[in-house]
C-alpha cells in the first residue's frame, strides 16, 4: 500500500480539559498518513485520481478551526474519519500533538491507526 503524507500540519483551534486551555486558540500539530494505491494516479498523472494532499489538510485545517473537543484522543478520531471519508483511502494513521501542554516537552499527543 503507497503512502500519502501530511507532515507538522501547524493548526489552531480550542482543545484542553480546563478552562484555561479552553480559553483561547492554541497550536495543534497534525501528521497524517493516508494510504491509498496511487498506480491508477502515476499511470494517468490526472489529480482526480489522487488523494488530493491539499484538500485534505485543508480539511483537517477546517476542522481544527471548529473543533470543541477536549482530547486529542477524540480529535484524533474526528480527522482519521473525514480522511477515510475519501473513496480512495484505505487505513490512516494520524498524530495530535499540543506543543505548550507540558512544561519542558516540545509536545505531547496521541497517534491512532484507523481503516476502513
Amino acid at each position: 500500500m503507497d503512502k500519502i503524507i501530511i507532515r507538522d500540519l501547524l493548526t489552531r483551534g480550542h482543545i484542553g480539559i480546563s478552562d484555561s486551555e479552553r480559553a483561547g486558540a492554541q497550536d495543534i500539530l497534525v501528521n497524517a498518513v493516508l494510504f491509498t494505491d496511487t498506480r491508477k494516479a502515476a499511470e494517468s498523472d490526472s489529480i482526480d485520481d489522487c488523494v488530493n494532499y491539499s484538500t485534505i489538510a485543508k480539511k483537517i485545517l477546517k476542522l481544527s478551526e471548529s473543533n470543541m473537543r477536549k482530547t486529542v484522543e477524540a480529535f484524533a478520531e474526528d480527522i482519521a474519519a473525514e480522511c477515510l471519508s475519501h473513496g480512495l483511502v484505505k487505513r490512516v494513521i494520524i498524530r495530535v500533538e499540543k506543543t505548550s501542554a507540558v512544561r519542558f516537552a516540545e509536545a505531547v499527543g496521541v497517534e491512532i491507526e484507523r481503516s476502513k
